[in-house]
C-alpha cells in the first residue's frame, strides 16, 4: 500500500486524558470491522455500485472519446455543477496544474458577478459546456445552463449548440433531461445507484480528468488497491479506514471531539479538504450525530487558527496529509541566506521548510494533548489520489455504521431547497 497513517497520536496511552481510551478504541476498532465484512458481502453481492466501481474499465471507452471530442473542439470548456458533480473533479484536475489545456472552468455557484465575469473572458467559438446534476434539478445547476445556453446562442446560433453542450444527468425525466431534449443537446448517464458526493469515480470526476489529461485507469487502481485492503485487513491496525472510523467516533462519543480537523500539506491537495467537507458532513450529520468537517491548509494556516487549534476549546481531530515528496523544490541561494535570521534556511530546499513546519506543528499539537493522525503520500499522482478518495468514502460509511446513520441521501436539506424555490415564486 502506497499510504500510510500513524494513528497514536489519538490515544490516551500518548496524548493524556484527551486521547483515547486502548479499550475504547479495540472495541470501535471490532464494530467497525463487522461493519467491513458487511460492505465486503455487499461487494461480492454486487449490491452496492460504489464497491465495484473501481474495477470498472467498460465505461472509459466513452469517457476518452467524449474527452477527445471536447479536448480536439475546444480551448476552454465550462463545467456547470455544484457539490458531488463538481468537488471531486476540481480535486482530481488539480494534478494537471493551472497551465493545462484545454482550460477547465467550474461554475458552482450563482454569484451572478462571477458568472457574469467568466462569461465576458470566454469565446463561445472555442469553448465547450458540460453541465453535470445527478437528479437533474439542482436549482443552482439549473440556472447556470439557462444564462449559459442563452449566453451561447446569443454568440452562435440554436443550431450549434448540441456541438458545444453535453449533460450528465440520470436517465430519467427532469427539467435537466428536457432543457437538453429541447436544444438536442448530446448526453450522457449519471449512474443511478451512487449518490453525487460518492461518484468522484465515475464519469462525473474522470471525464474532466480526462480532460485535464490524467489516466483514469491509474486512479481506479488506487481506489481499488484501497478498497481491497480494507475489506480483506480484518480485525488489524492495518484496516486504516475502520482505524479511522473507530478513532473519530470514539473520540467524539467518549471525549467530546466534535469537530474534524483536515490539513493538507500541498496546494494541490487543497481542494480535496472541500471534498472531505461534504462528504463527511452530509453523510454523517444525522439525527443528532456526526463531527464538524473543517479543512485547512498547512502552512497557511498555521498563521490563521493555529492559535485557536492550541489554546482554544479541545474539541478536535487533525488529520493531516503530507508527501514523502515534500522536501523537494529549489534550494535557497547561499548568498540570500547569510543574515543570522535567515541561517536556518542555508543549505535547504523550500520542500525541506514545509516539511518541518508540518512536523513542528503535529508535535505541537501533540505536546498540547491535542489528537493527531498524520498520513503520509509516497507521492501524489492519479493512483495515490484514488486511494485517498477511497479511504475517505470507506471511512465515512465505516463512521456512518458506528454512529448508528445512514450515510446516504440528506433529507434535512431539501427543505431549504424547496423554500428556496418558493420564495422565488412569491417575488
Amino acid at each position: 500500500m502506497s499510504y500510510r497513517i500513524d494513528s497514536n497520536g489519538c490515544l490516551a496511552s500518548v496524548i493524556g486524558e484527551q486521547g483515547l481510551a486502548e479499550a475504547t478504541y479495540r472495541g470501535m476498532l471490532r464494530r467497525a470491522v463487522r461493519a467491513c465484512e458487511g460492505l465486503a458481502r455487499q461487494r461480492t453481492s454486487g449490491q452496492m455500485a460504489l464497491l465495484q466501481v473501481p474495477e470498472w474499465r467498460s465505461d472509459l471507452d466513452e469517457i476518452e472519446a467524449l474527452a477527445t471530442r471536447f479536448r480536439e473542439s475546444f480551448d476552454q470548456i465550462f463545467i456547470l455543477g455544484t457539490g458531488g458533480s463538481s468537488l471531486g473533479a476540481r480535486t482530481i484536475t488539480r494534478l494537471a496544474g493551472f497551465s493545462s489545456k484545454p482550460r477547465l472552468i467550474f461554475l458552482e455557484n450563482v454569484d451572478p458577478v462571477s458568472v457574469s465575469d467568466r462569461l465576458a473572458d470566454c469565446d463561445p467559438a472555442r469553448a465547450g459546456v458540460i453541465v453535470i446534476s445527478k437528479s437533474g434539478g439542482t436549482a443552482e445547476t439549473l440556472a447556470q445552463a439557462a444564462l449559459v445556453l442563452d449566453f451561447f446562442r446569443s454568440a452562435l446560433d440554436e443550431a450549434a449548440l448540441p456541438a458545444h453542450f453535453l449533460v450528465l444527468t440520470e436517465q430519467r425525466d427532469s427539467a435537466l433531461s428536457r432543457l437538453a431534449a429541447r436544444f438536442s443537446l448530446p448526453r450522457t448517464d449519471h449512474v443511478t445507484d451512487i449518490g453525487g458526493r460518492f461518484a468522484v469515480l465515475t464519469n462525473v470526476g474522470l471525464l474532466p480528468a480526462r480532460l485535464a489529461g490524467l489516466d483514469c485507469a491509474a486512479l481506479r487502481a488506487g481506489a481499488a488497491e484501497a478498497l481491497n485492503r480494507c475489506l480483506v485487513s480484518g480485525e488489524s491496525d492495518e484496516n486504516l479506514p475502520a482505524v479511522g472510523a473507530a478513532i473519530s467516533v470514539g473520540l467524539c462519543q467518549t471525549r467530546g471531539i466534535s469537530q474534524s480537523i483536515m490539513m493538507p500539506y500541498s496546494d494541490r491537495l487543497q481542494p480535496f479538504g472541500y471534498w472531505y467537507r461534504q462528504i463527511w458532513a452530509e453523510s454523517l450529520g444525522k439525527e443528532k450525530q456526526g463531527t464538524t468537517p473543517i479543512n485547512a491548509l498547512g502552512t497557511v494556516d498555521q498563521h490563521s487558527q493555529l492559535q485557536l487549534y492550541l489554546d482554544g476549546p479541545d474539541d478536535k481531530l487533525f488529520t493531516f496529509i503530507e508527501l514523502e515528496e515534500n522536501g523537494g523544490g529549489a534550494r535557497f541561494a547561499e548568498d540570500l541566506t547569510h543574515d543570522p535570521d535567515l541561517r536556518y534556511l542555508r543549505g535547504h530546499k523550500m520542500g525541506d521548510l514545509l516539511r518541518a513546519s508540518a512536523q513542528a506543528t503535529a508535535d505541537s499539537l501533540l505536546m498540547a494533548g491535542r489528537p493527531v493522525r498524520r498520513l503520509t503520500l509516497q507521492r501524489l499522482d492519479e493512483h495515490e489520489l484514488g486511494s485517498l478518495f477511497m479511504h475517505f468514502m470507506l471511512e465515512t460509511i465505516l463512521a456512518a455504521d458506528l454512529f448508528g446513520v445512514d450515510p446516504f441521501g440528506q433529507p434535512a436539506v431539501e427543505t431549504g431547497k424547496r423554500l428556496a424555490r418558493d420564495y422565488l415564486k412569491e417575488v
